[in-house]
């Protein structure tokens, strides 16, 4: 008995240090992975906007802008009508300056040019073909872009963001399982967006119209074709999870 009560403190001591080893074993480890989703989303646009110029040539300044206001004001009138409901007409750019030869020791004024850009925004996409023609006939001679935007993307946002987000969840479990472990928690999550993903999925160059001599009547039979196309919306999520291990 008494070789026994003196074992019995040194039992304890071995089986304390016995659980602590086998704890030490079990701890976990803890891991950060990053993984990232992109989608894209499709969507019709519902705003277009044309940008258009009118350009005046003469040897005085005074006359060059004076034919500029007249020709800009029919311009701006005609496409006011042809835009449909609501649309935002304003200048964008004006410009004077004067055309030098410089040709020789001394430059010399040839004449002036002023230019004034306008800009013309609907939600009318079926009027962008009459508002080329209206303005070409009223006086523009450059038409300088056409493009189609997406204001109103939030549902089309959404979808691409869920979807994003669903393959970044993908990922983070599948390197978990890689790992032979668990995801436990977020420790970082942000978007990503790209701006320059609202582009036509059928990209088109501006439209250069450098002479608008053509009869009002050709132009009332055969009117400029000009198709939205769909919009791509990207959205990309980064997330960075904690993965829990056993070794």
């Amino acid at each position: 008995m008494r070789n026994v009560a003196r074992l019995l403190p040194l039992l304890l001591a071995a089986a304390l240090a016995l659980t602590a080893s086998c704890s030490e074993k079990k701890e976990s480890l803890r891991t950060r992975v990053m993984v990232t989703g992109e989608s894209d989303s499709k969507a019709a646009p519902d705003t277009a906007v044309v940008v258009l110029s009118v350009v005046t040539q003469s040897k005085g300044a005074l006359d060059a802008q004076q034919q500029n206001a007249r020709k800009s004001d029919a311009v701006i009138q005609a496409v006011k009508q042809a835009a449909g409901a609501n649309p935002d007409v304003k200048t964008s750019d004006y410009s004077l300056e004067p055309q030098r030869d410089w040709q020789g020791s001394m430059p010399r004024i040839l004449g002036y040019e002023a230019r004034n850009t306008v800009t013309v925004t609907t939600p009318a996409l079926d009027n962008v073909g009459a508002v080329i023609d209206a303005a070409t006939q009223a006086g523009a001679n450059s038409v300088e872009s056409v493009s189609f935007i997406l204001r109103e993307g939030d549902q089309a946002h959404g979808h691409a963001l869920a979807d994003a987000s669903k393959q970044a969840m993908a990922k983070a479990q599948a390197m978990a399982q890689a790992l032979g472990g668990r995801i436990t928690r977020v420790v970082e999550e942000r978007e990503g967006n790209f701006p320059e993903t609202a582009v036509p999925s059928d990209e088109r160059e501006g439209y250069g119209i450098s002479n608008a001599n053509t009869s009002a009547l050709h132009m009332a039979a055969r009117r400029t074709p000009v198709p939205a196309g769909t919009l791509t919306v990207r959205s990309q999520v980064y997330r960075r999870r904690e993965v829990e291990t056993h070794p």
